[in-house]
């Protein structure tokens, strides 16, 4: 099931994406909130007459780094032997349609599409065999960053941390194996990165326990699984989209920070 969370007329709510083809999709809305038993109210409305925001508001949002080779490789680093956690703050994030705004104490802001996992439930140390007990779906992101000061700076959080650094949509996928799916991000229509999420070299399980051995994750929480290689500059006036095989596509444009 696909789970969108919109809004219309200045109310907010979370419905089941209904149909295919992008000019035809409708929300049926649902009651209450999706990270609880829930039904559908029947009450459907277009996508096209909705503003689709981000599809949670994570209390944080976790990302792990150089978790694919060559990724690691085009960046002159090394292979990590376990899992390389940062965070991005709940300000980071921002959805499908939203502008990225570039930060002026930046030159350089780079691209990176990832799988995003969102946790459905509240959880600490989870065992290898109850993780897919604890994921909500999953859903496109990308991980801007702003790589002049990465390299500058030993603390990675302005890098990656700075307001609308973190898109996240469309909506979740709730029903996906991730384990092999087509991740690819283009700018401007113009391919950059195309990868496989096979080709992590820490899996989803991994990351989640890795990650709940030393905090509690709560219903929302959005773990960052890493990026393929191809990343590579934005600027202004860019529209980049992440598109992940089984999800569908996030698309953001660039614009100068007011």
């Amino acid at each position: 099931m696909r789970i969108a969370r919109f809004s219309i007329d200045g109310n907010v709510a979370f419905g089941a994406v209904e149909g295919e083809k992008q000019d035809e999709l409708v929300l049926d809305i649902i009651k209450g909130i999706p990270f609880a038993d829930f039904e559908l109210s029947g009450t459907k409305v277009p996508v096209s007459k909705v503003r689709l925001l981000p599809p949670v508001l994570p209390n944080k949002v976790v990302a792990f780094g150089r978790n694919y080779a060559d990724h690691a490789k085009e960046m002159g680093n090394e292979v990590p032997d376990a899992p390389f956690a940062f965070f991005k703050p709940a300000t980071s994030v921002v959805g499908p349609g939203d502008d990225i705004q570039y930060p002026s104490f930046s030159q350089d802001v780079h691209h990176e599409a990832e799988l995003a996992v969102v946790i459905g439930r509240l959880c600490r140390e989870v065992p290898r065999e109850r993780v897919k007990d604890v994921i909500f779906g999953y859903t496109c992101a990308n991980d801007i960053t702003a790589r002049d000061v990465q390299k500058r700076e030993k603390q990675w959080a302005r890098a990656k941390g700075f307001d609308t650094s973190c898109p996240l949509g469309p909506w979740v996928e709730t029903e996906l194996d991730p384990h092999d799916l087509t991740i690819q991000l283009t700018v401007n229509g113009g391919q950059r990165q195309l990868g496989r999420t096979s080709e992590m070299i820490h899996s989803v399980e991994d990351l989640i326990v890795n990650i709940s051995e030393a905090m509690t994750l709560l219903p929302g929480d959005v773990i960052l699984t890493g990026t393929p290689a191809g990343v590579g500059p934005l600027h202004v006036g860019d529209e980049v989209a992440v598109t992940i095989e089984g999800i569908g596509t996030l698309t953001n444009k660039v614009v100068k920070r007011g």
